[in-house]
């Protein structure tokens, strides 16, 4: 009775490489998100704060979303097969 069951999992890699796109393809909507959020900063908040702390957290912002783009491009390169250029048929 359990042999007619078909297994619904995934293995534990390909699971992982499919949540490692999902987590890629959302990190310029979560990029775009945190760039913008100073601009829903009010104002008293800016002007106490000053310029210097606007121009850090985007500058942080910025490197944290170059460490997970290249973090997830070193994942997917290994896990995602290599392609073989094309060749020219004569």
């Amino acid at each position: 009775m359990n042999d007619s069951r078909k297994n619904v999992f995934l293995a534990r890699e390909t699971y992982r490489e499919r949540r490692t796109m999902d987590a890629a393809r959302l990190l310029p909507l979560f990029g775009i998100l945190a760039l913008f959020l100073p601009l829903f900063w009010s104002a008293t908040v800016a002007a106490e704060q000053g310029t210097s702390r606007g121009v850090i957290y985007l500058f942080t912002v910025w490197m944290i979303l170059i460490f997970f783009a290249g973090l997830f491009s070193r994942r997917l390169g290994r896990a995602l097969p290599q392609e073989a250029p094309d060749q020219e048929k004569d």
